[in-house]
C-alpha cells in the first residue's frame, strides 16, 4: 500500500506565505511525477503545479511567479512553497503522486487566505 501525508497550510493573511508539503511511503517505486491542485467548493479540482522526475514544471497561469514546486526524490516528498498570497488562493490543496502502477491523491489540506 501507499500512503501520501500532507502538511502545511492553514490561514494566512493576503501577501503572506504557506508551504505545503505531501510525503509518499510504502509500496511505491520511481515516481514519475509529482503535482499539487487545488478545489474550491462548488467548481472543479484544478491543477496548481506539477514536477517531473527528470525536474520539468509546470505552473497554473494564475500563480506563476508567486508558487514554486519542488521535490526531495530520496524523501519521495513534494513541495509547495506558495508566497504573495491572494483570497484567490483559498481552497482545499491536494497533492498527486503518479508511479507505474499508481496514480494517488492526498487528504487535502485547507489554505485560507484572507484579506
Amino acid at each position: 500500500q501507499v500512503q501520501l501525508v500532507q502538511s502545511g497550510g492553514g490561514l494566512v493573511q493576503a501577501g503572506g506565505s504557506l508551504r505545503l508539503s505531501c510525503a509518499a511511503s510504502g509500496s511505491i517505486f520511481s515516481i514519475s511525477a509529482m503535482g499539487w491542485y487545488r478545489q474550491v467548493s462548488g467548481k472543479e479540482r484544478e491543477l496548481v503545479a506539477h514536477i517531473t522526475s527528470a525536474g520539468s514544471k509546470i505552473y497554473a497561469d494564475s500563480v506563476k511567479g508567486r508558487f514554486t514546486i519542488s521535490r526531495d526524490s530520496a524523501k519521495n516528498t513534494v513541495y509547495l512553497q506558495m508566497n504573495s498570497l491572494k483570497v484567490e488562493d483559498t481552497a482545499v490543496y491536494y497533492c498527486k503522486v503518479l508511479s507505474p502502477g499508481y496514480n494517488g491523491w492526498g487528504q487535502g489540506t485547507q489554505v485560507t487566505v484572507s484579506s
